[in-house]
């Protein structure tokens, strides 16, 4: 089923027309017309052609281009490096063996990579690349028509064989050949289908999105590596539930993310309860609105996985109910396990991982029975994850009860009050016990060992239940703990 016709939450701008796509993308191209222009006669000058392609001149036409270019050309990658070598301000190869060579002039990254075709073979992870000769060759292994247009430099001559143009204008994703041609050439531009349409609000053409389907299992050969990067831009995008939904649809996810379609639980007549994948995408779009300075990959990770471990502990209770229990406790460690399986780097595991074990701890708060104790041990448990946390726990509330979800916001802006006010008072997010380890060590006459970090442990305890103890009250504390615990001779 395509994503076409679609209504998501999340606006998407209205399609441009042809005539203003072109107008932007002359003033675009203008604006880099210097380093451009530049770069293009050198190669004119060795007897090579040069082109801005792909995304560079896609997001001229949608008036977006940023600093990082991307050019085409038929000179080989040694023969590239020897013309940029001495006109970059820095030159870097290690894409090299893809045909690419990478380059800094000025405030642009430049790519240029020599044409090119790759295919995969089916016992491999690695794609096999082979040279071109011919701009059209080029574009037509593309991956998608409005990534298949390029400008021929120096000057601006617009190559468009596959009608991306006529695409973009449309906002659809088409392939410039057959869809299974282009999919069996990389399978990871299935993903990547849905990426772009995350990340530009676009629809996927229906043959595409078939093609997908029924190629879902090619996916496999590709390495975990590069299938994470392409998940993490498809959750950092403007529209990841667009991205989400589509690769769900086509079983991508059962072979990347499964955790996610079996959120999909069933509801018959007698068992009737909330559509947890439904609630998960409202909660992932809520987590974005929180967002203080862009894209957070952590939190929005977590609000799609915090969930996960309720298709493992579901139970139907007399009556017709339904519960969860310790579902967020399953659910970390299966959010841990599956994004190791896709080579996250461990602070991004454990960082999810711990949101979604704690993502329930707010809704023992009540109506703010916690003792200070309580909110301290909540504060020292999220540790740096705090700010995280409260944007989670605000977003996990997609109830239609307005009075039910007024209370929830009440009842967590009581708490993070009073989280403030013991910050100020405590200095809470350093909280340490009122004796260090040396005068641990020198009150008891002990040296250091395990029962230092004993005696220490039951200070922090102290403190975390009672506040700010006193050097005088530390030392009486430690003393009687000692005597119960000293070791016998």
């Amino acid at each position: 089923m395509s994503t076409s016709g679609r209504s998501p939450r999340r606006q998407i701008p209205a399609p441009a027309s042809l005539s203003d796509a072109q107008r932007r993308a002359v003033s675009e191209l203008l604006r880099v017309a210097p380093v451009v222009d530049d770069l293009a006669r050198r190669f004119a000058d060795a007897g090579h052609e040069l082109a801005l392609v792909g995304g560079s001149v896609r997001d001229a036409l949608l008036g977006r281009l940023g600093n990082d270019l991307d050019f085409a050309t038929d000179a080989r990658p040694e023969q590239v490096l020897q013309l940029v070598k001495r006109w970059a301000d820095a030159v870097w190869d290690v894409g090299i063996g893809f045909g690419t060579v990478g380059c800094q002039k000025g405030d642009y990254k430049l790519e240029i990579t020599t044409y090119r075709s790759e295919a995969y073979d089916r016992t491999s992870r690695k794609p096999i690349v082979s040279y071109g000769d011919s701009l059209e060759e080029d574009l037509r292994r593309r991956d998608f028509t409005v990534n298949a247009m390029a400008v021929r430099l120096p000057g601006i001559r617009f190559e468009d064989p596959y009608e991306g143009l006529r695409d973009l204008a449309a906002r659809v994703l088409r392939t410039p050949g057959t869809p299974e041609e282009s999919f069996s050439d990389d399978p990871l531009r299935m993903m990547r289908a849905a990426r772009f349409s995350a990340q530009l609000g676009f629809d996927v053409a229906p043959e595409v999105v078939a093609a997908m389907r029924d190629m879902a299992d090619r996916i496999d050969i590709v390495s975990a590596e590069r299938v994470r990067d392409e998940l993490s831009k498809l959750i950092c995008a403007p529209y990841p539930r667009r991205g989400i939904e589509l690769l769900v649809e086509t079983g991508l996810a059962d072979r990347i993310l499964p955790e996610v379609p079996r959120l999909r639980l069933e509801i018959d007549e007698h068992h009737r309860h909330k559509d947890v994948y439904e609630h998960t995408l409202t909660v992932l779009e809520q987590a974005m609105d929180l967002e203080p300075d862009g894209p957070d990959l952590v939190l929005r990770m977590a609000a799609l996985l915090h969930d996960i471990g309720k298709p493992k502990t579901r139970r139907f209770e007399p009556g017709g109910g339904v519960s969860f229990h310790h579902h967020e406790v399953v659910g970390a460690h299966m959010a841990r396990h599956r994004l190791k399986a896709l080579k996250y780097p461990k602070d991004v595991v454990e960082d999810v991982a711990k949101l979604v074990e704690l993502h329930l701890r707010f809704h023992g708060y009540g109506t703010g029975e916690w003792t200070d104790s309580a909110v301290r041990r909540y504060v020292r448990d999220a540790g740096h994850l705090l700010e995280r946390l409260h944007r989670l726990t605000r977003a996990d509330c997609t109830t239609r009860n307005r009075r039910k979800a007024a209370a929830l916001a009440r009842a967590y802006d009581d708490l993070e009050a009073r989280i403030e006010r013991l910050r100020k008072q405590e200095e809470i997010d350093r909280m340490r016990p009122d004796l260090n380890g040396n005068e641990i060590m020198a009150i008891l006459g002990i040296p250091p060992g395990p029962m230092v970090g004993k005696a220490y442990k039951h200070l922090l305890e102290l403190r975390i239940e009672r506040g700010p103890l006193g050097r005088e009250t530390a030392i009486e504390e430690l003393k009687r703990w000692w005597a119960e615990h000293q070791p016998r001779s």
